[in-house]
């Protein structure tokens, strides 16, 4: 396919070009520049008026829950969500199998419809879950990356005493990850050192929530004396989800041991949690990406994601975050942190992108570009998806 005339935010400094064309062969993109002579095999696509930016990853779901939509929407977040005890927990286990996979291929589509190209699922259920967010998946074009878990959690006692992982769980384990993409850990505080360390030796993925409220951390501090992060770090985590409170130190040592930090601050302002500090997590050196993490509680919309933290972290901080470094965290840091040539419209890079319409009501006259899309555009404004070269939903 060969695209003329498209405007496009191009490289992983999403640099705004005004014209160019975009040679797309064998699901990636083969040439960009100015000019591109069409050959006979070539679909030629005149673009004029659309502007090109890389798919959106979203890095952080948990789409199982999408049947839960905003229930219990008072309770703690313990009380939501607790991976033992918390409510989400009794509801999938009482639902049928086949309502949830019916509402999490529904949640599949409004991903896609919103521009997001690639989602990455932390799966409960163990075996049987990923299983079933496969079968979701079934006729949704949609790149996942699923990220496993058994259903072993450890209480306090045997977190201090360093009680190993369970042996009968060891094939589950094994089975699972035939299945998925890696694993991804409730937190440090279900589970033993030891744990985390068998789990540290897995070649897949590997990912952990950490420090998203204030009494896991106060948690991990009373039960082994040690910050919950550096706990996490026992995993050799390739990133992690939420830090919202996270300690400066946390922060440095995170930047150096992983890819990066997957942040959900909608989703943690949902509970009542507060934001990450975005301007500390940068100046440790952090690479951010965005995910939208429970359906339960929050859409999985990437355009609100990237509208919330621009405007509550500067409206909270008083300090200007660029929009461009924000588009960077839905885009092109998902693909730093999977370590994957996705995120970027860029020569040899996997062509996933999305078409916006520049003469939509909301965005013309798109004086600057990054912004508009941080803090305008929205699905409406959305001509076509493309994920691996193929037109998915819109058109041309």
């Amino acid at each position: 396919m060969l695209i003329k005339n498209i405007s496009a935010l191009i490289g992983s400094e999403l640099e705004f070009i005004s014209r160019t064309s975009i040679k797309i062969q064998n699901d990636k993109f083969k040439r960009i520049r100015p000019q591109i002579v069409s050959n006979a095999n070539d679909k030629s696509v005149d673009c004029e008026g659309l502007l090109a930016i890389p798919g959106f990853i979203n890095a952080h779901t948990h789409i199982g829950d999408s049947i839960g939509k905003d229930v219990t929407i008072d309770s703690s977040v313990d009380k939501r969500i607790h991976p033992v005890f918390g409510i989400k927990s009794k509801i999938l286990k009482n639902t049928s199998k086949t309502h949830l996979a019916n509402f999490m291929t529904n949640t599949c589509h409004s991903m896609l419809r919103k521009g997001i190209t690639t989602f990455i699922d932390f799966r409960e259920g163990g075996l049987e879950g990923v299983i079933l967010l496969k079968k979701a998946l079934s006729d949704v074009p949609l790149r996942s990356i699923i990220l496993g878990r058994i259903d072993f959690y450890q209480n306090s006692r045997e977190i201090r005493d360093n009680v190993p992982f369970a042996k009968e769980k060891i094939k589950d384990l094994a089975t699972l990850l035939k299945q998925c993409d890696g694993i991804g850990v409730s937190g440090a505080n279900e589970n033993s050192s030891s744990v985390l360390n068998y789990y540290s030796k897995i070649s897949k993925i590997r990912a952990i929530h950490s420090s998203e409220t204030k009494q896991s951390v106060l948690k991990s501090k009373k039960v082994m004396g040690v910050s919950e992060t550096i706990r996490a770090l026992s995993l050799k985590p390739h990133f992690l989800i939420h830090m919202t409170h996270a300690s400066k130190a946390d922060l440095e040592v995170v930047a150096t041991k992983t890819r990066g930090i997957v942040i959900c601050p909608r989703a943690n302002s949902a509970l009542a949690e507060g934001i990450p500090d975005i301007e500390l997590m940068q100046k440790t050196g952090c690479v951010l990406a965005i995910g939208t993490d429970n359906v339960m509680i929050n859409s999985p919309d990437m355009f609100r994601e990237m509208d919330f933290i621009w405007k509550a972290t500067m409206g909270i901080h008083k300090k200007r975050l660029d929009p461009k470094d924000i588009l960077k965290m839905a885009t092109v840091n998902g693909g730093k942190i999977l370590n994957k040539n996705i995120g970027v419209i860029e020569t040899g890079k996997i062509a996933d992108c999305i078409f916006l319409d520049k003469h939509a009501l909301d965005l013309e006259p798109m004086h600057n570009p990054h912004a508009s899309i941080v803090h305008r555009a929205s699905e409406s404004a959305i001509r076509a998806i493309m994920i691996g070269g193929k037109i998915v939903h819109g058109k041309l």
